[in-house]
């Protein structure tokens, strides 16, 4: 039998429609998977081993309908999204025993599917990092060199699907923490459109910036699972009501007469050169096939890392005020009063990059400073959000890089928390927008993936999902795969 766990989703998909093999046979395999790898990766917090086994034995008796097209495909999920009967930790000390008693909106919709969740998978705790070295449990390895970060904060998601443990996963993205961790490990990961997948069940961060999305190894494998996430949710307020078109339905269409706009601020002063190279090279492949390439500005992106910090972090220090010690998760044992409770639970509990940021947080809002900070960033955000409202006037899509760098090495950061915020500068207007952006390999820089990134119009994913799935048939990027994966990488 073909090496299951080397297989895209739609390749297993349709194994497992034709009955070439069964659901339990796949969900098995990506267990051993796993368990064979997991030591060079260390990925997950929790495996879902004995429900999934039970879900895939269930289909198998039901027998898998043609209208549900992704049942029986083994999936990960970030541990920040809520999953009845399985621990959900956000990677951190205060939620260790936490098991929630309902499923996120997202879960549902896999259940619904037929997909089968195999496990919880690591991040930067409370998904507030881009390396997954926050994590209170365990420090991920990237895919390609286990001396190198994955990425964060959905670093378990990323490192999991390129290692090949499993087809896909779920990730979260607040300021890039899809598309980053997707560019270091050499996979696709798309952050939708705010309100495009609802929010229902996902552990806030930021809640005016948070959104879920897939990463996959393929850009069509992608394109399938955001069928089965988006969609309207009453229970969440942000929820967009929007038509959900078949994100697939674009694929295989040329990119001739398409307009893609090359920001020079994405190019600038502290991109690598091999990762600046890799862009332009990317760029040159979509005017070769027909794409006008058209240089752009978007001169208030610069200030995105500042506007985000403040912002992040403000709505960091409310939401994390629920974590008190009293209903749920970590609580002290060093405690005489109710301020012990509370105070030492949190000093406890929450980490230093957690903690930091609720400082910052809770400083921008506070009084005398509320009008100088959070108010001000609120003002450059919506100067940020115009310039790509005049970008999307003449181009239809905006190219550029994931990331200044390729995967660096661990510990790299952890005296100089500022170097670590300033590596999202080309991710964080998107999440301040509220636009879709992706990742894709476009290149190597130091025997290290590159990540092309895709930024689409409001609620133009299937667009996106067009072009990059071109520009993947004219490269053979997605094909290399590093050495875990079979790879001489």
């Amino acid at each position: 039998m073909t090496d299951l766990y080397k297989l895209s989703v739609k390749e297993l998909a349709q194994k497992i429609q034709a009955k070439d093999v069964s659901v339990a046979e796949v969900v098995a395999d990506s267990f051993s998977r796993i368990k064979a790898t997991e030591n060079n990766i260390d990925a997950f917090i929790t495996l879902n081993e004995e429900k999934a086994m039970e879900i895939a034995k269930g289909l198998d008796i039901e027998g898998i309908s043609v209208e549900s097209p992704l049942a029986g495909i083994p999936i990960g999920i970030k541990d920040n999204i809520v999953t009845k009967g399985l621990r959900t930790t956000a990677a951190s000390k205060m939620l260790y025993n936490f098991d929630p008693v309902y499923d996120a909106a997202v879960m549902s919709k896999l259940y619904e599917g037929g997909l089968v969740p195999v496990g919880k998978l690591n991040m930067d705790e409370f998904a507030m990092g881009s390396s997954t070295e926050t994590s209170y449990f365990k420090k991920t390895k990237n895919a390609w060199n286990a001396d190198k970060v994955p990425g964060g904060s959905s670093g378990g998601s990323a490192a999991a699907v390129a290692s090949g443990q499993i087809p896909a996963s779920l990730g979260s993205d607040t300021g890039g923490s899809i598309r980053q961790p997707a560019s270091f490990n050499g996979i696709v990961g798309m952050k939708p459109t705010y309100g495009r997948v609802s929010r229902f069940g996902l552990i806030a961060f930021a809640s005016s910036l948070d959104q879920i999305g897939p990463m996959t190894r393929t850009v069509e494998d992608n394109a399938l699972i955001l069928n089965q996430i988006a969609g309207h949710d009453v229970r969440d307020s942000t929820s967009a009501r929007h038509a959900i078109p078949d994100f697939t339905s674009q694929i295989g269409k040329d990119v001739k007469g398409m307009t893609i706009g090359l920001p020079k601020e994405f190019m600038g002063e502290g991109v690598q050169p091999e990762v600046k190279k890799a862009v332009e090279k990317a760029a040159k492949t979509f005017e070769a096939m027909g794409a006008t390439i058209k240089e752009i500005s978007l001169p208030y992106s610069k200030y995105g890392v500042e506007v985000y910090y403040i912002i992040a972090s403000s709505e960091a220090s409310s939401n994390l005020q629920r974590f008190d010690g009293i209903r749920y998760g970590f609580r002290s044992e060093n405690i005489k009063n109710l301020d012990d409770v509370y105070v030492n639970s949190r000093s406890e509990g929450f980490g230093e990059e957690v903690k930091r940021r609720i400082m910052l947080g809770s400083f921008s809002l506070s009084s005398g400073y509320y009008d100088a900070y959070f108010k001000k960033a609120g003002q450059v955000r919506t100067l940020i959000i115009n310039d790509f409202k005049k970008a999307f006037k003449d181009v239809d899509l905006i190219l550029g890089p994931v990331s200044p760098t390729v995967a660096y090495d661990f510990g790299s950061d952890a005296d100089d928390p500022v170097t670590a915020y300033m590596r999202d500068i080309l991710t964080i207007p998107v999440n301040l927008a509220g636009l879709p952006g992706m990742s894709i390999p476009c290149g190597f820089s130091e025997g290290l993936p590159v990540g092309l990134q895709l930024i689409g119009n409001y609620f133009q994913e299937e667009t996106m999902y067009q072009a990059a799935y071109v520009f993947e048939q004219a490269t053979e990027f997605h094909k290399m795969k590093p050495v875990i994966l079979g790879g001489n990488a």
